[in-house]
């Protein structure tokens, strides 16, 4: 029998890209990057089909990507020294996610996130048995670190936490974690921290983990996406950094879900790293941004939070229309205007309606600039 429960229906993100086909419109509604990988991270994938194994890689993930992950991270901004036995390929940010939370709830376990929040999280944790708390953030998207640690109480088990931020672009700071350890760290609570975009931080803005906390790295969770740092969503090779203790347990349900994650892609992987250079594709989606701001700041779409990072950008609509939801502004904007973005309230559990939507600029620049002159022109 067909149980909704709290689940979000994830056809509405698809939705606005359908009606884009379907009008003709320009498509800036979803995270899918259309333009070409590095041909070098292809000839890598290559190389692995024709000469390494095609069995079962190791629960723990390929031992020549584990050391490349650890190389990558030691030579970030901000250095992540990790030990071999503190690293995990996985199949997906997702699939992180999920276990991580099947790991360490208990039937009737509370989870706070923390919204707008991409809609996997809540059902993640209804599917592993725990109940979902939402913390809204402020008018500005910040967080009230007072309000937030009044959420927490005996049942609370979790906290999940994205940065850089989906949808708004926000960046948690090394004060921001030491604030939220302030808020948790009297309760037996962990962190699910996705970093999925650590690599996409603009301006003087840098990625700074919760692992770096000494404390807070005891019990946190913290999910990359490869995908997301090549531009190659459908590799579908993640990695998760934890405490040894509880990656034991991670990879305990990890063994019976999907056991390893796919063999030739994560040699591809860790060939790739050897010669990646984040700062070219940071370079390349700040750039985009920076298109995306100049050409938008000729319309009457108002972007009174400029994205500190991510892939997106929220845009206030609400000097062109006063009495339409954020979901019919989308749509009307989609069909009528011809340019496709997402309400922000598709990231509210409750729906409610915001004076926002979203637009994302993972795309190739002549899409972003024929959509947002076409939007000059016609609004």
């Amino acid at each position: 029998m067909k149980n909704n429960g709290l689940f979000q229906d994830y056809t509405f993100f698809t939705e606005m890209s359908e009606l884009a086909k379907q009008h003709g419109s320009y498509d800036l509604s979803l995270g899918l990057p259309d333009f070409p990988v590095d041909p070098r991270l292809k000839e890598f994938l290559r190389e692995s089909v024709d000469h390494v194994s095609h069995g079962y890689e190791s629960l723990a993930g390929n031992p020549f990507l584990i050391g490349q992950i650890i190389s990558f991270n030691a030579k970030r901004e901000n250095p992540i020294h990790l030990k071999e036995n503190e690293v995990s390929v996985v199949p997906c940010s997702t699939f992180a996610l999920y276990t991580s939370l099947k790991s360490i709830l208990n039937p009737g376990d509370e989870v706070i996130i923390i919204q707008p929040a991409y809609y996997t999280y809540a059902p993640s944790v209804s599917l592993n048995g725990g109940v979902p708390v939402f913390y809204d953030l402020e008018d500005d998207f910040s967080i009230d670190f007072d309000k937030l640690k009044r959420s927490v109480n005996e049942k609370t088990r979790a906290v999940i936490v994205n940065s850089p931020h989906n949808p708004t672009g926000k960046i948690w700071r090394k004060e921001d974690w030491e604030n939220l350890y302030h808020a948790i760290k009297d309760h037996d609570i962990y962190l699910i921290s996705e970093e999925i975009y650590d690599i996409y931080c603009y301006g003087e803005n840098r990625h700074y983990s919760p692992f770096l906390h000494p404390e807070l790295k005891k019990r946190t969770f913290s999910i990359f996406s490869f995908g997301k740092m090549f531009h190659a969503t459908g590799w579908k090779v993640s990695y998760l950094i934890s405490s040894p203790e509880l990656l034991e347990n991670f990879r305990f349900y990890q063994q019976y879900i999907s056991f390893s994650s796919n063999g030739p892609c994560q040699h591809a992987v860790a060939k790739y790293l050897a010669v990646f250079d984040e700062n070219e594709n940071r370079i390349l989606m700040e750039n985009k941004r920076n298109l995306f701001l100049d050409v938008m700041k000729e319309t009457p779409l108002q972007t009174d939070h400029i994205c500190e990072g991510a892939f997106f950008q929220t845009v206030n609509f609400r000097e062109i229309s006063k009495d339409k939801t954020d979901v019919e502004f989308a749509k009307w904007l989609t069909v009528e205007m011809k340019v496709s973005c997402l309400p922000l309230s598709a990231f509210i559990h409750s729906k409610q309606n915001s004076d926002y939507i979203r637009f994302s600029f993972a795309k190739r620049d002549e899409l972003i600039y024929d959509a947002l002159n076409h939007l000059r022109k016609n609004l």
